[in-house]
């Protein structure tokens, strides 16, 4: 039991250790801008929640895990511990609440033995919210603003598109394609997630799509399906 754990552990640091380096690696040898390395980590750092599913990881290892990078989080915008990731000063707490997001929804969902919500509420977050950065900020031509946050329709756009695949995707593969259940929580989760990214701020939005995302695609799933 121990030995299986501390592969677990072994296989999803060394996964974080691989996005964290390639992140830094290709911020020092091609220049990129910090916000690129960030949404690298961002989108890569994500995919620990399948990698969880698929090991069948207890649920008290991903909230520990969660525990721990939440303070490292915290640390880094004190102390230059994540550079790549989180400036000493940022005024945004995304990294803190993407750790915080992880934590909840696996205490949430691997109890009720359905981790693909729990997928989709992280994976909706990573791909949608880490693309419609990079698109809006870099191909972004029609600005808009609501309650002064701005945003671009092309990075709005990106969201909504890059969350209904990922719902799609998850559900489908666990509950069937051909379902017409799937299909309509994957429209509505894309709608609400954009939605709450576009409300949220100063990083909040690393918690409220996860959470949202999760819960909407849970309830839907169940009233439809």
């Amino acid at each position: 039991m121990m030995a299986t754990v501390l592969v677990q552990i072994g296989l999803v640091t060394a996964w974080l250790a691989v996005v964290g380096g390639a992140a830094e690696g290709l911020r020092r040898t091609a220049n990129l801008d910090t916000e690129v390395t960030r949404k690298i980590v961002h989108i890569g750092a994500g995919h620990v929640i399948l990698l969880a599913w698929w090991l069948h990881t207890p649920a008290w290892m991903g909230i520990a895990a969660s525990v721990v990078f939440s303070g490292v989080a915290l640390l880094s915008y004190r102390l230059p511990i994540l550079p790549g990731i989180n400036g000493v000063g940022r005024n945004s707490l995304g990294t803190f609440f993407y750790a915080i997001s992880i934590g909840v929804l696996t205490a949430i969902f691997w109890p009720l033995w359905l981790p693909q919500y729990a997928a989709i509420g992280i994976l909706v977050m990573t791909w949608g919210d880490g693309l419609a950065a990079l698109i809006g900020q870099n191909f972004g031509r029609h600005p808009y603003k609501v309650l002064g946050n701005q945003k671009s329709w092309e990075g709005s756009l990106t969201m909504a598109l890059a969350s209904f695949l990922v719902c799609l995707l998850v559900l489908g593969a666990t509950a069937g394609f051909t379902t017409g259940a799937v299909w309509g929580t994957a429209l509505v989760v894309a709608i609400a997630s954009t939605l709450l990214e576009t409300l949220s701020f100063y990083g909040l939005d690393n918690l409220t799509v996860p959470l949202g995302s999760a819960a909407l695609a849970y309830g839907l799933m169940g009233w439809m399906g």
